[in-house]
């Protein structure tokens, strides 16, 4: 789980981007989170309150005098019980009724009434969303510090393209969890290497490594929750970029390394977790080299050490390092750690952490060593910027 467990009340209204919200139900119980939905009646009409019922566990509720509530207060009763209120979809009769105080169901009754953070994803037709009262009600919930969610921009259900369609399940989920995250990093600017790196032989072949680049991705995110603007360097991997980070796209070394200092000058963090190739090819060959009776001979040549390249920067960044090794983990990581001289190193075990969802993590700075324990890499990589922000604040 991404965050720590929070409850979480799902208000669907009409439309039909509402088929979407059963999927956003599903994301956030299998992180852990407590799920009420709460309909309007015409949401009723494009899903069932029995799927949310199954997929979130608990019965849903949809009217204002709902017998359910002994008192006859599911307004206060449901809000209260609430860390936050999500409309997704809101539509805009809906919105209407938000930013002028409107209250003429359960739904729109619980949001007057509530006293915890309200968020909104608007749905509807690209000119519904650009009607100039749709745009007021839009400036006014933000002017009541109502978190507008999206839209996004794309085809809709009428045929058209453009904006006001609903984001994507696993968009509110991110942008949901960032809203609950502490905002640890609030103004710093971190830049992250992740994923292996590619050093071409030849037209068709190379040297890699089996890093996934997920620790790096994690920590991407867990960075962004935290507040911080982020810009995450990646070497080649099939992940989907972390919502809210800016991702550059590089192959070998070197091109990491230009990529690198291009963006260290504005840097308040620097965390190097990408693998990254000892050595390249000197002899490389423009064309794929033909298989021959003799093996051909392939000449190395060390690469940059990105790490302490930017650690040796007059007024750098604060530099945090990775060490994967395959024995001797700790004792390496430190010596790692004092050759490079930066304040913060986290040490693994290569062999269970390539690959994996999970890892183990030993952070070591000046006053010594720090046991992560083993975890999900989204936990490990909350874990690491907390960490970062504790030191961050002590100097």
């Amino acid at each position: 789980m991404a965050t720590s467990s929070k409850r979480i009340l799902l208000g669907i209204t009409g439309g039909v981007a509402a088929y979407k919200s059963a999927e956003l139900t599903r994301l956030f119980v299998k992180a852990g989170h407590s799920v009420q939905v709460a309909m309007t009646e015409a949401a009723s009409h494009f899903v069932g309150p029995v799927t949310f019922q199954a997929l979130s566990g608990k019965p849903v509720f949809t009217d204002q005098w709902d017998p359910r509530i002994n008192n006859g207060m599911p307004h206060i009763d449901l809000s209260r019980e609430a860390d936050a209120i999500l409309i997704a979809p809101a539509s805009t009769d809906f919105i209407a009724k938000l930013a002028h105080g409107q209250c003429d169901d359960l739904l729109s009754t619980l949001c007057a009434a509530r006293d915890c953070p309200l968020l909104v994803a608007p749905a509807m037709n690209r000119q519904m969303w650009e009607n100039p009262a749709n745009q007021r009600n839009i400036a006014l919930l933000k002017q009541d510090g109502i978190a507008v969610l999206g839209p996004g921009s794309g085809d809709q259900a009428c045929g058209e393209v453009g904006d006001g369609r609903m984001l994507e399940p696993a968009e509110l989920f991110e942008l949901t969890e960032a809203f609950f995250a502490p905002k640890l990093l609030k103004g710093k600017r971190v830049l992250i290497t992740a994923g292996p790196t590619f050093e071409p032989i030849d037209a068709v072949r190379g040297i890699t490594n089996s890093s996934s680049g997920k620790m790096g991705y994690a920590i991407a995110r867990a960075a962004v929750h935290a507040g911080a603007e982020v810009t995450l360097v990646s070497g080649p991997t099939a992940l989907p970029t972390p919502l809210g980070a800016r991702r550059i796209d590089v192959q070998g070394a070197r091109d990491m390394l230009d990529a690198v200092m291009a963006g260290v000058a504005d840097t308040d963090v620097f965390i190097a977790v990408a693998a990254v190739a000892d050595y390249t090819v000197k002899n490389r060959s423009e064309h794929k080299i033909k298989k021959t009776d003799s093996a051909p001979v392939i000449e190395l040549e060390l690469n940059p050490d990105i790490l302490a390249t930017v650690a040796a920067l007059p007024q750098g960044p604060f530099c945090v390092g990775f060490a994967a090794e395959s024995q001797n983990v700790l004792q390496y990581a430190e010596e790692k750690r004092r050759r490079k001289h930066i304040p913060l190193l986290a040490a693994n075990l290569a062999q269970a952490a390539f690959g994996s969802d999970d890892n183990e993590l030993t952070l070591i700075d000046d006053q010594g060593q720090h046991p992560l324990g083993r975890a999900p890499k989204a936990e490990l990589a909350q874990g690491l910027i907390r960490h970062i922000a504790g030191m961050l604040a002590a100097r």
